[in-house]
């Protein structure tokens, strides 16, 4: 799982400055990560991963911190 693709996926969806992406950076706490910033973040990711994520774990990705073990989940898959 390439971690800087990633948070490129947090900055371009998110529209958030590089420095706000680490592991605690949590839904809600930045006005950019509402409901419709998920959206588009679940969006991003998979693009960007080539990964479809499971309905559950699109509602348990709430912190870059638990989006990486996600995304490394379904990276180790294919």
């Amino acid at each position: 799982m390439d971690e800087h693709k990633l948070r490129r996926a947090f900055v371009d969806a998110l529209d958030i400055e590089d420095d706000n992406v680490v592991d605690s950076l949590e839904y809600g706490t930045v006005k950019e990560w509402d409901s419709i910033g998920h959206m588009k973040l679940i969006s991003e990711i998979e693009l960007n991963f080539d990964i479809m994520i499971d309905t559950d774990d699109v509602i348990a990705m709430n912190t870059f911190g638990r989006a990486k073990d996600i995304v490394k989940k379904y990276s180790d898959e294919n």
